[in-house]
């Protein structure tokens, strides 16, 4: 689930804090650094949940119906093309899914049942819903249309539950593009018998990208001081102080990939840093952080410590 871009940016958060003091200890910021990244899984978790909360308050809505005072053919005999969706209902009743919400305690939606109520409210209102309950026949593949342009729709850009999301845990927010789009990609790939890996994934896609966040927060952390050196020496009319952080901690981290991970070519950890700074630096930041990594590989070089193996790494 977590890609090495987001890792990166996991532990560039994660040494942020620990610079600012916001973590003293190294081990209390590798233990919140690994919370940080299976916290993403714990979000498409409550992502699925609020799909299967909408479908069962779409279901709760139309007992009401049949309850009124005054009640109608309609209330009685209600379209329920929508509770009845395929998709929804594969959700609902995978058995993975429902542990893990269970097991996490991720079942936000009972207790904050205003917000599936908001999102109803918008979906009844959205002319595709309208087109899908009129649709006499529905068949997998219009159900999972319909579950996709939900999500799309009214799902994902919703403000009210990015807002909640910030309340609930700020972690959560770096995440949310994230998460949202690998549902999105879970939602095209389903077929009707969907096995428990497609629909609950392990945050880490092995047990390599686990220990390469935890071992580029150590290196860094560790050598941050022969870092800042070579660094300094390659920004001659720069004080350190007039580096912002950010960039700081980007270009140690690059040193940290040259140094230390031989398997990692060097475009690639240059061009990534460089995306990474873009979203999350100054506007300029992406060229000055490209001028002194190219600086540090040719020294690198220059002395052999550059540890790369392999054709084409360095």
């Amino acid at each position: 689930m977590l890609t090495r871009r987001h890792i990166r940016i996991k532990v560039l958060q994660t040494i942020y804090a620990f610079d600012k003091a916001e973590i003293d200890e190294l081990k209390k910021s590798e233990k919140f650094l690994v919370y940080s990244m299976e916290q993403m899984r714990d979000l498409h978790l409550v992502m699925l949940s609020l799909l299967v909360n909408l479908r069962d308050y779409g279901a709760d809505q139309l007992e009401k119906r049949k309850k009124k005072h005054l009640v109608t053919q309609e209330d009685l005999n209600p379209n329920t093309a929508f509770i009845d969706n395929k998709v929804l209902l594969l959700l609902k009743e995978n058995t993975a899914l429902n542990t893990l919400v269970t097991e996490r305690k991720l079942d936000f939606w009972k207790l904050d049942d205003e917000y599936i109520s908001l999102l109803y409210k918008e979906l009844m209102a959205a002319d595709f819903y309208q087109e899908y309950m009129d649709n006499a026949s529905s068949d997998f593949k219009t159900d999972k249309e319909f579950v996709i342009k939900l999500y799309k729709e009214i799902v994902a850009p919703n403000d009210k539950l990015y807002d909640y999301f910030e309340d609930k845990r700020l972690t959560w927010l770096d995440d949310y593009p994230v998460v949202n789009t690998g549902i999105v990609k879970l939602l095209n790939q389903m077929g009707p018998n969907p096995s428990d890996g497609k629909l609950t994934p392990p945050a880490f896609k092995n047990k390599e990208d686990l220990d390469f966040g935890v071992e580029l927060f150590r290196k860094v952390v560790l050598h941050d001081e022969k870092y800042t050196k070579d660094i300094i020496g390659k920004t001659p009319n720069w004080d350190k102080d007039r580096i912002a952080d950010l960039d700081m901690i980007m270009i140690k981290m690059g040193i940290a990939e040259f140094l230390h991970f031989p398997s990692i070519p060097v475009k690639v950890t240059i061009n990534e840093y460089l995306e990474i700074a873009k979203e999350y630096s100054t506007p300029k930041s992406s060229i000055f952080i490209n001028g002194i990594l190219d600086k540090l590989v040719q020294q690198y070089r220059d002395d052999n410590s550059l540890n790369k193996i392999g054709r084409g790494l360095r």
